[in-house]
Protein backbone atom coordinates (compact mmCIF):
# COMPACT_ATOMS: atom_id res chain seq x y z
CA UNK A 1 0.00 0.00 0.00
CA UNK A 2 1.08 3.56 -0.65
CA UNK A 3 1.89 5.98 2.12
CA UNK A 4 -0.65 8.09 0.19
CA UNK A 5 -3.49 5.54 0.41
CA UNK A 6 -2.03 4.54 3.91
CA UNK A 7 -2.83 8.61 5.31
CA UNK A 8 -5.99 8.47 2.91
CA UNK A 9 -7.18 5.65 5.04
CA UNK A 10 -6.04 7.05 8.15
CA UNK A 11 -7.61 10.60 7.84
CA UNK A 12 -10.50 8.69 6.81
CA UNK A 13 -10.94 6.39 9.98
CA UNK A 14 -10.01 9.57 11.89
CA UNK A 15 -13.12 11.84 10.21
CA UNK A 16 -15.03 8.97 10.95
CA UNK A 17 -14.37 8.36 14.28
CA UNK A 18 -14.90 11.70 15.18
CA UNK A 19 -17.99 12.58 13.60
CA UNK A 20 -19.54 9.42 15.65
CA UNK A 21 -18.42 10.65 18.59
CA UNK A 22 -19.62 14.02 17.80
CA UNK A 23 -22.89 12.71 17.40
CA UNK A 24 -23.41 11.19 20.58
CA UNK A 25 -26.47 12.55 22.98
CA UNK A 26 -25.85 14.94 25.42
CA UNK A 27 -28.13 14.84 28.55
CA UNK A 28 -27.29 17.08 31.82
CA UNK A 29 -28.71 16.25 35.11
CA UNK A 30 -28.24 18.97 38.29
CA UNK A 31 -27.05 18.00 42.39
CA UNK A 32 -28.56 21.12 43.93
CA UNK A 33 -29.52 20.90 47.74
CA UNK A 34 -28.77 17.43 48.11
CA UNK A 35 -30.82 16.81 45.50
CA UNK A 36 -31.29 16.08 41.88
CA UNK A 37 -32.83 18.18 40.42
CA UNK A 38 -34.48 16.01 37.62
CA UNK A 39 -36.10 13.21 39.13
CA UNK A 40 -37.37 11.85 35.09
CA UNK A 41 -34.47 11.69 32.55
CA UNK A 42 -36.05 10.86 29.59
CA UNK A 43 -33.43 9.10 27.08
CA UNK A 44 -34.32 7.36 23.54
CA UNK A 45 -33.62 3.63 23.95
CA UNK A 46 -30.83 1.91 21.39
CA UNK A 47 -28.76 4.83 22.00
CA UNK A 48 -25.12 5.81 23.82
CA UNK A 49 -25.98 8.63 25.84
CA UNK A 50 -23.15 11.33 27.53
CA UNK A 51 -24.80 12.01 30.76
CA UNK A 52 -23.17 15.34 32.42
CA UNK A 53 -23.50 15.40 36.16
CA UNK A 54 -23.29 18.69 37.55
CA UNK A 55 -22.77 18.85 41.83
CA UNK A 56 -23.83 22.83 42.36
CA UNK A 57 -23.34 21.95 46.41
CA UNK A 58 -20.50 22.17 48.54
CA UNK A 59 -20.51 18.43 49.97
CA UNK A 60 -19.70 15.70 47.04
CA UNK A 61 -22.51 13.20 45.72
CA UNK A 62 -22.38 9.75 44.77
CA UNK A 63 -24.26 8.94 41.29
CA UNK A 64 -25.03 5.81 42.03
CA UNK A 65 -27.32 3.49 40.01
CA UNK A 66 -27.79 -0.48 40.19
CA UNK A 67 -29.66 -0.71 37.17
CA UNK A 68 -26.87 1.08 34.67
CA UNK A 69 -24.34 -0.16 36.57
CA UNK A 70 -22.68 2.99 37.31
CA UNK A 71 -21.06 4.73 40.35
CA UNK A 72 -19.12 8.15 40.45
CA UNK A 73 -18.52 10.33 43.07
CA UNK A 74 -19.45 14.31 42.28
CA UNK A 75 -17.16 16.08 44.17
CA UNK A 76 -18.48 19.27 45.12
CA UNK A 77 -19.02 22.58 42.69
CA UNK A 78 -18.09 20.19 39.88
CA UNK A 79 -19.41 18.11 36.97
CA UNK A 80 -18.80 14.62 35.72
CA UNK A 81 -19.38 12.56 32.25
CA UNK A 82 -20.66 9.35 32.49
CA UNK A 83 -21.62 7.44 29.29
CA UNK A 84 -24.68 4.99 29.46
CA UNK A 85 -26.91 2.82 27.04
CA UNK A 86 -27.41 2.09 24.52
CA UNK A 87 -31.04 0.94 26.54
CA UNK A 88 -33.59 -0.97 26.23
CA UNK A 89 -36.98 0.65 27.00
CA UNK A 90 -37.73 0.60 30.47
CA UNK A 91 -37.08 3.12 34.18
CA UNK A 92 -33.51 2.98 35.98
CA UNK A 93 -33.54 4.14 39.28
CA UNK A 94 -30.69 6.13 40.41
CA UNK A 95 -29.99 7.97 43.73
CA UNK A 96 -26.73 9.84 45.64
CA UNK A 97 -25.37 7.42 47.62
CA UNK A 98 -24.44 9.51 50.80
CA UNK A 99 -27.86 10.85 50.46
CA UNK A 100 -30.24 7.91 49.74
CA UNK A 101 -33.29 10.37 50.12
CA UNK A 102 -31.88 11.95 46.38
CA UNK A 103 -33.00 9.98 43.89
CA UNK A 104 -34.67 9.67 40.12
CA UNK A 105 -35.00 7.39 37.02
CA UNK A 106 -33.91 7.40 34.21
CA UNK A 107 -36.58 6.83 31.65
CA UNK A 108 -36.25 4.89 28.12
CA UNK A 109 -39.37 5.14 26.00
CA UNK A 110 -39.82 2.75 23.15
CA UNK A 111 -39.41 3.91 19.68
CA UNK A 112 -42.21 5.39 18.13
CA UNK A 113 -43.20 2.57 15.59
CA UNK A 114 -44.53 4.15 12.26
CA UNK A 115 -47.21 1.93 10.16
CA UNK A 116 -46.69 3.39 7.01
CA UNK A 117 -43.81 2.26 6.30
Amino acid sequence: MSLQLATTCLLVLLCAATSAYAETPTAELLIQNQQFTVQELSLPAGTKVKLLIHNQDSLPAEFESYDLSREVVVPGHSSVTVYIGPLSPGRYNFFNDFNHAAQGWVVVAAPASNPGH
